[in-house]
């Protein structure tokens, strides 16, 4: 494994690009941050880590190459928060610059099975910025990540636990794999320090598998609260949300397919947070 790596990390105010910035911090490797908002508080907080903050644009690739410049590694993600075509055109635009800045490593998280053909706007959005690097020959690695576990702590989820029902948008007895956002910082971390065995690698990722049925009884034994599981119709997402309803019924119909099993023989260094453990640190009353 490579040690004292210098990694630019995108998206290192959000969720997923402060998970890696932390796991990198604590393995003992230098951090560069890209943020808006050098001034914010989230990327203050970054910096008493021990973060550097560069200031960039996810769709200047100017910015972004001169940031990338003389790093080992870099991590991208995206979000399709701003519309599905923003989304591709700031992918497009950290692959470009990456490859001006002739990075030697990108690894660039995705979603689960997005090279399916799943017919799901925010994963085949993803696809597109993965062959985008393919294209431009950068060296690279994909995770692609579950879903979040953290999806379960929206506030009206909370809010419907406290009140002894879960309600997801799935039958009850079919099961979705899904891991912690600390997790993915921590693999993505992996994924950077072995770079020369990943190289060219998509791999998808998963901690746990359970039903929604299981993840009720799991939480009734946390909380002490009798949790009930309530099934939804994905058409509750329509028609404001036709992406998230597309997903739940691809979810019931197909699934991801992470080994799971083998991800935790192959990456140790990884928590890999079983659900339960992962539902004790967290606050439900």
């Amino acid at each position: 494994m490579t040690s004292n790596l210098l990694v630019l990390v995108a998206g290192a105010t959000g969720n997923q690009g402060g998970a890696v910035v932390r796991a990198l911090l604590r393995r003992g490797h230098r951090v560069r941050a890209v943020v808006r908002d050098p001034n914010s508080a989230p990327a203050q907080a970054l910096s008493e880590l021990g973060a550097e903050l560069t200031q960039a644009s996810y769709d200047d690739r100017a910015a972004l190459a001169n940031a990338a410049s003389g790093v080992d590694s870099a991590f991208m993600v995206t979000t399709p928060a701003a519309g599905i075509e923003n989304e591709v055109k700031q992918g497009f635009a950290q692959a470009d610059a990456y490859a001006d800045a002739k990075v030697g490593h990108v690894v660039f998280s995705s979603v689960g099975s997005a090279h399916l053909q799943t017919a799901i706007p925010h994963f085949d959005s993803k696809f597109r910025i993965e062959q985008r690097l393919k294209t431009l020959g950068l060296p690279h690695t994909v995770s692609g990540p579950t879903y979040f576990m953290e999806n379960l702590l929206f506030s009206v989820t909370v809010s419907g636990i406290a009140s002894g029902t879960l309600g997801i948008a799935m039958p009850s007895d079919r099961p979705l794999q899904m891991q912690a956002i600390s997790d993915i910082g921590e693999f993505s971390a992996s994924l950077i320090e072995r770079r020369n065995d990943v190289i060219g690698k998509r791999i998808d990722i998963a901690a746990d598998e359970l039903s929604g049925r299981e993840m009720a009884a799991v939480l009734s034994s946390v909380t002490g609260i009798h949790v009930g599981f309530q099934e939804l119709s994905p058409n509750i997402f329509r028609p404001a949300m036709e992406d998230m309803a597309l997903m739940f019924e691809w979810f019931d119909r197909v699934g991801y397919t992470a080994n799971i099993e083998s991800l935790r023989s192959e990456f140790p260094d990884v928590p890999w947070h079983r659900f339960k453990s992962w539902a004790e640190t967290q606050k439900w009353k």
